[in-house]
Protein backbone atom coordinates (compact mmCIF):
# COMPACT_ATOMS: atom_id res chain seq x y z
CA UNK A 1 0.00 0.00 0.00
CA UNK A 2 2.80 2.40 0.93
CA UNK A 3 4.58 1.63 -2.33
CA UNK A 4 1.48 2.52 -4.34
CA UNK A 5 1.11 5.81 -2.50
CA UNK A 6 4.77 6.70 -3.04
CA UNK A 7 4.52 5.85 -6.75
CA UNK A 8 1.44 8.08 -7.04
CA UNK A 9 3.24 10.96 -5.30
CA UNK A 10 6.28 10.43 -7.52
CA UNK A 11 4.09 10.75 -10.61
CA UNK A 12 2.68 14.05 -9.30
CA UNK A 13 6.18 15.42 -8.65
CA UNK A 14 7.29 14.44 -12.16
CA UNK A 15 4.32 16.28 -13.66
CA UNK A 16 5.04 19.38 -11.59
CA UNK A 17 8.73 19.28 -12.51
CA UNK A 18 7.83 19.33 -16.20
CA UNK A 19 6.40 22.83 -15.64
CA UNK A 20 9.31 23.98 -13.49
CA UNK A 21 11.64 26.53 -15.07
CA UNK A 22 14.28 26.93 -12.37
CA UNK A 23 16.46 24.63 -10.31
CA UNK A 24 14.85 26.04 -7.15
CA UNK A 25 11.44 24.88 -8.34
CA UNK A 26 12.72 21.37 -9.03
CA UNK A 27 14.30 21.16 -5.59
CA UNK A 28 11.19 22.59 -3.94
CA UNK A 29 9.00 19.95 -5.58
CA UNK A 30 11.33 17.18 -4.38
CA UNK A 31 11.28 18.50 -0.82
CA UNK A 32 7.48 18.77 -0.90
CA UNK A 33 7.27 15.17 -2.08
CA UNK A 34 9.56 14.10 0.78
CA UNK A 35 7.45 15.89 3.38
CA UNK A 36 4.18 14.38 2.16
CA UNK A 37 5.71 10.90 1.92
CA UNK A 38 7.18 11.16 5.43
CA UNK A 39 3.86 12.34 6.83
CA UNK A 40 2.06 9.35 5.32
CA UNK A 41 4.66 6.92 6.63
CA UNK A 42 4.58 8.45 10.12
CA UNK A 43 0.77 8.22 10.23
CA UNK A 44 0.94 4.58 9.14
CA UNK A 45 3.50 3.85 11.86
CA UNK A 46 1.92 5.83 14.72
CA UNK A 47 -0.78 8.48 14.46
CA UNK A 48 0.86 10.48 17.26
CA UNK A 49 4.14 10.67 15.35
CA UNK A 50 2.22 11.65 12.24
CA UNK A 51 0.45 14.49 14.05
CA UNK A 52 3.72 15.71 15.55
CA UNK A 53 5.47 15.69 12.17
CA UNK A 54 2.55 17.45 10.50
CA UNK A 55 2.54 20.12 13.23
CA UNK A 56 6.27 20.73 12.77
CA UNK A 57 5.79 21.09 9.00
CA UNK A 58 3.01 23.65 9.49
CA UNK A 59 5.11 25.65 11.96
CA UNK A 60 8.01 25.59 9.50
CA UNK A 61 5.85 26.85 6.64
CA UNK A 62 4.40 29.66 8.78
CA UNK A 63 7.72 30.89 10.16
CA UNK A 64 10.07 30.44 7.18
CA UNK A 65 9.16 32.74 4.30
CA UNK A 66 10.56 32.15 0.81
CA UNK A 67 13.57 34.36 -0.03
CA UNK A 68 12.88 37.58 -1.91
CA UNK A 69 14.76 38.43 -5.07
CA UNK A 70 17.11 41.31 -4.24
CA UNK A 71 19.09 41.58 -7.48
CA UNK A 72 19.18 44.42 -10.03
CA UNK A 73 16.02 45.37 -11.88
CA UNK A 74 14.33 48.32 -13.53
CA UNK A 75 10.81 47.90 -12.17
CA UNK A 76 8.40 50.36 -10.63
CA UNK A 77 6.44 49.05 -7.65
CA UNK A 78 2.82 50.22 -7.45
CA UNK A 79 0.51 50.59 -4.48
CA UNK A 80 -3.28 50.56 -4.58
CA UNK A 81 -3.19 54.37 -4.80
CA UNK A 82 -0.57 54.75 -7.54
CA UNK A 83 -1.25 52.01 -10.10
CA UNK A 84 -4.21 53.66 -11.85
CA UNK A 85 -2.50 57.05 -11.87
CA UNK A 86 0.72 55.69 -13.37
CA UNK A 87 -1.04 53.68 -16.08
CA UNK A 88 -3.03 56.76 -17.12
CA UNK A 89 -0.23 59.32 -16.76
CA UNK A 90 1.19 59.02 -20.27
CA UNK A 91 -0.85 57.26 -22.94
CA UNK A 92 2.28 56.78 -25.07
CA UNK A 93 3.88 54.48 -22.50
CA UNK A 94 3.32 50.73 -22.73
CA UNK A 95 3.36 48.97 -19.36
CA UNK A 96 3.94 45.31 -18.55
CA UNK A 97 2.71 44.80 -14.99
CA UNK A 98 3.17 41.71 -12.85
CA UNK A 99 0.48 41.02 -10.27
CA UNK A 100 2.14 38.94 -7.56
CA UNK A 101 2.06 37.84 -3.93
CA UNK A 102 5.09 37.22 -1.74
CA UNK A 103 3.64 33.97 -0.37
CA UNK A 104 3.45 32.45 -3.87
CA UNK A 105 6.42 30.24 -4.73
CA UNK A 106 5.63 30.67 -8.43
CA UNK A 107 5.93 34.45 -8.06
CA UNK A 108 9.24 34.09 -6.23
CA UNK A 109 10.60 31.86 -8.99
CA UNK A 110 9.50 34.31 -11.69
CA UNK A 111 10.95 37.39 -9.94
CA UNK A 112 14.52 37.09 -11.32
CA UNK A 113 13.18 36.39 -14.82
CA UNK A 114 10.96 39.48 -14.78
CA UNK A 115 13.84 41.54 -13.39
CA UNK A 116 16.13 40.38 -16.19
CA UNK A 117 13.50 41.27 -18.81
CA UNK A 118 13.16 44.76 -17.31
CA UNK A 119 16.91 45.31 -17.61
CA UNK A 120 16.92 44.19 -21.26
CA UNK A 121 13.76 45.87 -22.57
CA UNK A 122 12.99 48.87 -20.37
CA UNK A 123 12.96 52.20 -22.20
CA UNK A 124 11.03 55.44 -21.95
CA UNK A 125 8.10 54.06 -23.94
CA UNK A 126 8.12 50.51 -22.54
CA UNK A 127 8.18 50.15 -18.77
CA UNK A 128 7.82 47.38 -16.23
CA UNK A 129 5.78 47.44 -13.02
CA UNK A 130 4.74 45.19 -10.16
CA UNK A 131 1.93 45.29 -7.63
CA UNK A 132 1.52 43.04 -4.60
CA UNK A 133 -2.09 41.85 -4.79
CA UNK A 134 -1.51 39.80 -1.66
CA UNK A 135 -1.13 43.11 0.16
CA UNK A 136 -3.45 45.31 -1.92
CA UNK A 137 -6.46 43.05 -2.28
CA UNK A 138 -8.64 45.77 -3.81
CA UNK A 139 -6.22 45.91 -6.76
CA UNK A 140 -6.76 42.19 -7.40
CA UNK A 141 -10.51 42.84 -7.48
CA UNK A 142 -10.24 45.84 -9.83
CA UNK A 143 -8.04 44.00 -12.30
CA UNK A 144 -9.77 40.63 -11.89
CA UNK A 145 -6.72 38.73 -10.66
CA UNK A 146 -7.71 36.05 -8.18
CA UNK A 147 -5.33 35.48 -5.26
CA UNK A 148 -6.77 32.06 -4.46
CA UNK A 149 -4.18 29.28 -4.78
CA UNK A 150 -6.86 27.10 -6.38
CA UNK A 151 -7.21 29.37 -9.44
CA UNK A 152 -3.43 29.44 -10.07
CA UNK A 153 -3.59 33.00 -11.40
CA UNK A 154 -0.40 34.14 -9.67
CA UNK A 155 1.72 35.50 -11.08
CA UNK A 156 -0.30 37.32 -13.75
CA UNK A 157 1.27 39.52 -16.42
CA UNK A 158 -0.88 42.20 -18.05
CA UNK A 159 0.11 44.40 -21.00
CA UNK A 160 -1.34 47.92 -20.88
CA UNK A 161 -1.30 50.33 -23.80
CA UNK A 162 -2.83 53.77 -23.41
CA UNK A 163 -3.94 52.75 -19.93
CA UNK A 164 -6.04 49.89 -21.35
CA UNK A 165 -5.44 46.17 -20.90
CA UNK A 166 -4.42 44.57 -24.20
CA UNK A 167 -3.59 41.03 -23.12
CA UNK A 168 -2.69 38.94 -20.11
CA UNK A 169 -1.01 35.69 -19.25
CA UNK A 170 -2.12 33.29 -18.02
CA UNK A 171 -5.51 33.44 -19.70
CA UNK A 172 -8.58 32.56 -17.65
CA UNK A 173 -11.07 29.86 -18.62
CA UNK A 174 -14.84 29.94 -18.12
CA UNK A 175 -14.49 28.44 -14.64
CA UNK A 176 -12.21 31.25 -13.53
CA UNK A 177 -9.08 29.11 -13.49
CA UNK A 178 -5.79 29.93 -15.16
CA UNK A 179 -4.98 28.17 -18.41
CA UNK A 180 -1.64 26.39 -17.99
CA UNK A 181 1.23 28.63 -19.14
CA UNK A 182 4.96 28.46 -18.39
CA UNK A 183 6.49 31.70 -17.10
CA UNK A 184 9.82 31.38 -18.87
CA UNK A 185 11.78 34.27 -20.36
CA UNK A 186 11.34 32.88 -23.87
CA UNK A 187 7.57 32.58 -23.49
CA UNK A 188 7.20 36.14 -22.20
CA UNK A 189 9.31 37.56 -25.02
CA UNK A 190 7.34 35.63 -27.64
CA UNK A 191 3.80 36.08 -26.29
CA UNK A 192 4.18 39.79 -25.53
CA UNK A 193 6.24 40.52 -28.67
CA UNK A 194 8.83 42.29 -26.54
CA UNK A 195 11.37 42.72 -29.33
CA UNK A 196 8.81 44.46 -31.54
CA UNK A 197 7.39 46.48 -28.65
CA UNK A 198 10.85 47.63 -27.66
CA UNK A 199 11.73 48.83 -31.16
CA UNK A 200 8.40 50.64 -31.61
CA UNK A 201 8.63 52.23 -28.17
CA UNK A 202 12.12 53.57 -28.87
CA UNK A 203 10.91 55.19 -32.10
CA UNK A 204 7.75 56.69 -30.60
CA UNK A 205 9.43 58.29 -27.60
CA UNK A 206 12.64 60.13 -26.86
CA UNK A 207 15.32 57.53 -26.10
CA UNK A 208 17.26 57.66 -22.89
CA UNK A 209 20.92 58.54 -23.00
CA UNK A 210 22.21 54.97 -23.32
CA UNK A 211 19.09 52.74 -23.36
CA UNK A 212 18.15 49.99 -20.91
CA UNK A 213 21.51 48.26 -21.14
CA UNK A 214 23.08 51.26 -19.42
CA UNK A 215 20.56 51.34 -16.57
CA UNK A 216 21.78 52.51 -13.16
CA UNK A 217 24.06 50.02 -11.47
CA UNK A 218 21.72 49.57 -8.51
CA UNK A 219 18.16 50.14 -9.78
CA UNK A 220 16.52 47.72 -7.33
CA UNK A 221 14.72 50.39 -5.30
CA UNK A 222 13.41 52.39 -8.26
CA UNK A 223 9.82 53.49 -7.99
CA UNK A 224 8.77 51.82 -4.77
CA UNK A 225 5.55 53.52 -3.63
CA UNK A 226 5.58 55.61 -0.51
CA UNK A 227 9.23 54.85 0.22
CA UNK A 228 8.73 51.09 0.41
CA UNK A 229 11.49 48.60 -0.29
CA UNK A 230 11.39 44.98 -1.39
CA UNK A 231 11.84 43.80 2.17
CA UNK A 232 8.76 45.79 3.15
CA UNK A 233 6.80 43.77 0.62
Amino acid sequence: REVEILMFLSAIVMMKNRRSITVEQHIGNIFMFSKVANAILFFRLDIRMGLLYLTLCIVFLMTCKPPLYMGPEYIKYFSDKTIDEELERDKRVTWIVEFFANWSSECQSFAPIFADLSLKYNCQGLQFGKVDVGRYTDVSTRYKVSTSPLTKQLPTLILFQGGTEIMRRPQIDKKGRAVSWTFSEENVIREFNLNELYQKSKKQSKPREEGPEEAPAVPAAVGHPEGETKKDK
